[in-house]
């Protein structure tokens, strides 16, 4: 028999303990990584982490094969190096990996919101990384799941499909045969502008949290976020920055899925307009606001996805006021500068590009030397 993949999973939040505990279960030699002790502590006496879920769910102890805060020792054998944390972190991950990564290995961004391979393989070339490293992105997060204590974990939905895509593009299905021995679910998600560019999160998350600024605070978020904050007025100014985010991939030669087609895929909710299918959508119903406004729905969601989606737009022709004014605001109540410190192209190293070269490079890796 095979042996099994050697996993790393970097991250030890909810998804991160989530996805170390199944891949336990599922008998994969698993490494969990934590740069906080502290957070590991009860992890570590345990020797691993209790999973729940539904009846026919994933549920036990998953044993773990070590739990550490050195990313060399973490990332020493892994074959396979799961990363789960918010994409915010990728640049400083990628920068602790670079001097530790040894070819063949295959690091997986869960999820890498808008341009995060992009962000991490331009982090190892700026580290002088010479490894031969594939570096790939989820479309969005595989599992529902929450942390039910130091060393617990609770799964509530596995998605039955999830997009994923390698830079270059020619190396996806070698990523795919790696990750089907785990999860099946994930399928090719063409290139890893298409996974950025279908980032729901960045047309959802920060414009309805801005657009209730107000409710949020009084209320601590105690409303329903999707149910009572969209409302007419509201999912206007959604259906605005979603033309805005299909155009920007149309003037990459991407057919993105618009707002209205991922809930009919995902959801199977569907309506004349946005307001209305939000509304027919049940797995919304009961779902709180953010209770504050310091959540990763604006310090997360408008660096690492409006910017980059908003940064390309503006680079090849296309009007993205709207996703502007929302990094604006942002940047107002943040009292900080979202457009400073989000992925522009600049930082990514892909300004200088046309579309023809971008293209190549997300597709067959192709990067002019002079042009990074």
């Amino acid at each position: 028999m095979a042996k099994k993949l050697r996993m790393t999973v970097i991250g030890a939040g909810h998804g991160g303990k989530a996805m170390a505990a199944h891949l336990a279960l599922m008998g994969f030699p698993t490494t969990l990584y934590n740069r906080t002790p502290e957070r590991v502590q009860a992890i570590k006496q345990l020797k691993g982490i209790r999973l729940e879920s539904n009846e026919d769910g994933p549920h036990g102890l998953g044993k773990l094969e070590k739990v550490t805060s050195s990313i060399g020792d973490a990332i020493s054998k892994a074959q396979m190096i799961m990363v789960v944390l918010p994409s915010s972190a990728h640049n400083d991950i990628a920068k602790a990996c670079a001097p530790h990564l040894k070819s063949g290995q295959v690091v997986v961004l869960h999820p890498g919101r808008t341009c995060g391979a992009i962000e991490f393989a331009k982090v190892l070339r700026d580290e002088n990384c010479k490894a031969d490293v594939t570096i790939a992105e989820a479309e969005t997060f595989i599992y529902a799941s929450r942390s039910d204590g130091p060393a617990e974990a609770r799964i509530f939905r596995i998605k039955d499909a999830v997009p994923l895509a390698a830079l270059p593009a020619t190396r996806t299905e070698l990523v795919l045969n790696m990750i089907h021995e785990a999860y099946p679910e994930f399928i090719d998600g063409g290139n890893v502008l298409q996974t950025g560019l279908n980032n729901m999160g960045a047309i959802f998350h920060p414009a309805l949290t801005i657009l209730n600024t107000g409710w949020i605070e009084a209320t601590h978020g105690d409303y329903q976020f999707y149910i009572d904050g969209v409302t007419p007025s509201v999912a206007r100014m959604l259906e605005v920055l979603d033309r805005e985010r299909v155009t920007v991939a149309s003037s990459l030669g991407i057919r993105a899925r618009t707002a209205l087609e991922w809930l009919k895929l995902a959801y199977d909710a569907t309506g004349e307009d946005l307001n209305e299918a939000i509304h027919n959508q049940p797995g919304y119903y009961g779902i709180k606001a953010p209770p504050t406004l310091n959540h990763r729905y604006l310090f997360e969601d408008v660096p690492m996805s409006l910017v980059p989606i908003a940064s390309l737009g503006q680079r090849y022709g296309v009007s993205v006021r709207g996703m502007d004014s929302m990094i604006r605001i942002a940047s107002f109540i943040h009292r900080t500068d979202y457009w400073r410190k989000g992925r522009t192209i600049d930082k990514l190293g892909i300004d200088n590009l046309s579309v023809g070269e971008l293209t190549a490079y997300v597709n067959e890796g192709i990067l002019e030397s002079g042009k990074a």
